[in-house]
């Protein structure tokens, strides 16, 4: 038995995914354990609770798989750092720095390892992956057998970009792009610009993105790029601060003038030209984004596609990626960011490095902790919480949703990722027009323009929506069908589309279950789904932060395990 143990241990975000023989157990953000959002802290809890629920001792762990490689940033020699220690542990890193003084100058590294031997015979292989590889190893998780690989965020040692080819259990690099031309960084100067913060609210100026002019500002900002025919594009960097990293802000005044309008103060509520602004923004991001992947298809030939990287993110640009270029088939993780990278690069070296068998496929990302009936029981006993016990909670959630009650939905494993996906939910009656600002007013405080997320019967998309693919992790929009959307409205964006998860029976039988008696009391095969959490917290993990997080909003009801727990005095323990 082989147990590899990935980590996207530094940077936002920090996350664990333990792997036993090539298939993912237990896979978490250090944020839900923390109660720290995105936070940076080693993923210390994360390792420990993983091990815990594989049976595993960290003695029984063989390879430490990082998402990073600190051997890529001692290309260049950094004599002042190497040459005396301040800390005698860090002759980790001036050995390597020394030694790498010797080699040839244009030798590109794309891996390093260390290993740790204990007197007992034990030994503990850590392998430093590149970034943008631990990224391209979600093609390990996917169905395919085959596929072009586009990896695109803000930067990882010193790459932005990069095109690979996945066949089997090898990948193969074939292209990439360096930083500072990033379209991940260019999307997070413009988060910035809006008044949002950057390499945090990216989402929302993608949701800001639909009530503007995408005309306004398209020409300004489509100058700051130069697409080459086969070689990525070059950013215009000199109205930019992203880059250098001693000073502040994301964008300088020759971005300011190029615009034209002045920066949106942080927290500062939109107006009409920050929409128009946003807007022109997505248009040029999605422009940059299409013509990458056209070109990874003319380097491959290839009909499936897989992406990653925090760019991958931005679901209304995947939504457009088959329609809009020869690729036939995506696949996009539900963990596509930096905290995907922990299982990226566990598969990598899983599949790549030790020659391991693929037979694992991510077809669900519920991977964190879950708790049992006696376990929520005792929170609730803890608390003195007035509960009842339910025999059917998709049947009864369904009737509270149905009478327009906004409850909180805490079921089995956490989800591994940004989207919660019908484990630690707050679900809502999509047929309501005001349910969408209800919920963003006294639930989620936050703005108003942010959308929710149509869950649906996976067997009823092509009814509701326009031209749409199995999307069971949340990661595409596609456009409602016109004669549907009166009748969705609290789901329906201002652009006629929806940020779909499609739920199946197979993968998750209880949602599917509560969808399904939805329906049959509605005609509508449809909630609402938004994350069970509070604005700038994690999402909910245990029973003790569902019911912290029930009694601190406006939700009605939660119900949590098969236990109800309702705000009304006539409740029963």
């Amino acid at each position: 038995m082989t147990n590899i143990l990935g980590l996207n241990a530094f940077g936002f975000n920090t996350a664990s995914a333990i792997l036993v023989d090539g298939q993912c157990v237990f896979a978490v953000e250090e944020e839900r354990l923390v109660r720290d959002k995105r936070t940076r802290r080693f993923p210390v809890q994360g390792i420990r609770q993983g091990l815990a629920h594989a049976g595993l001792s960290f003695e029984d762990v063989d390879t430490v798989a990082i998402a990073w490689n600190p051997a890529v940033n001692l290309e260049v020699h950094a004599a002042a750092q190497s040459a005396r220690p301040r800390y005698l542990p860090e002759m980790f890193y001036s050995v390597p720095s020394h030694l790498m003084t010797l080699g040839h100058k244009d030798t590109e590294v794309v891996g390093a390892r260390q290993s740790i031997d204990f007197a007992d015979g034990r030994e503990i292989a850590i392998d430093y992956v590149n970034h943008h590889t631990a990224h391209a190893g979600s093609f390990f998780v996917s169905e395919f057998d085959e596929a072009a690989i586009l990896t695109v965020d803000a930067f990882g040692e010193k790459n932005c970009i990069s095109f690979a080819h996945g066949t089997g259990n090898r990948l193969e690099t074939l292209w990439t792009q360096d930083f500072p031309h990033a379209l991940g960084s260019f999307y997070s100067a413009m988060t910035d610009y809006c008044g949002f913060a950057p390499q945090n609210d990216e989402w929302k100026l993608m949701g800001a993105s639909s009530y503007g002019d995408d005309a306004r500002f398209y020409k300004e900002l489509r100058a700051l790029f130069r697409l080459d025919d086969e070689r990525g594009f070059a950013l215009d960097i000199e109205r930019f601060n992203f880059h250098q990293f001693h000073r502040p802000g994301f964008y300088n005044n020759g971005l300011v003038g190029t615009i034209g309008i002045p920066p949106n103060g942080r927290d500062v509520p939109l107006t009409q030209e920050y929409y128009d602004l946003a807007a022109s923004a997505q248009r040029v991001a999605e422009e940059v984004y299409l013509h990458l992947l056209r070109q990874l298809h003319a380097q491959t030939k290839l009909k499936n596609v897989v992406i990653a990287g925090g760019v991958a993110l931005n679901c209304v640009a995947n939504g457009k990626v088959v329609a809009d270029t020869p690729f036939e088939n995506l696949f996009v993780p539900p963990v596509p960011d930096d905290s995907g990278g922990s299982l990226g690069a566990a598969c990598y070296v899983h599949c790549h490095v030790n020659g391991g068998d693929r037979n694992y496929v991510m077809r669900s990302n519920y991977l964190g902790p879950g708790f049992n009936d006696a376990e929520i029981a005792e929170a609730l006993r803890k608390y003195k919480v007035r509960h009842v016990h339910l025999d059917n909670p998709a049947v009864t959630a369904a009737g509270l949703i149905q009478e327009g009650n906004i409850i909180g939905w805490f079921q089995g494993r956490l989800e591994f990722g940004d989207r919660a996906l019908g484990n630690r939910s707050i679900l809502a009656d999509p047929r309501v027009p005001e349910m969408k600002d209800r919920v963003n007013d006294t639930i989620k405080y936050r703005e108003p323009f942010r959308p929710f997320a149509p869950a649906m019967l996976a067997e009823a998309v092509d009814d509701w929506f326009e031209g749409a693919s199995p999307t069971p992790f949340m990661e595409k929009a596609f456009t409602i069908r016109e004669a549907r959307r009166a009748a969705i409205p609290a789901v329906t964006h201002v652009d006629g589309t929806g940020r779909l998860q499609t739920v199946s029976a197979d993968q998750n039988p209880l949602f599917h279950d509560l969808i399904s008696a939805f329906e049959r009391a509605t005609g509508v095969p449809i909630v609402l789904n938004t994350s069970f959490n509070l604005k700038g917290e994690p999402i909910v993990c245990t029973p003790e932060d569902a019911i912290r997080t029930f009694y601190s909003c406006g939700l009605d009801a939660l119900i949590v395990g098969n236990f109800l727990i309702q705000k009304e005095a006539d409740t029963a323990s």
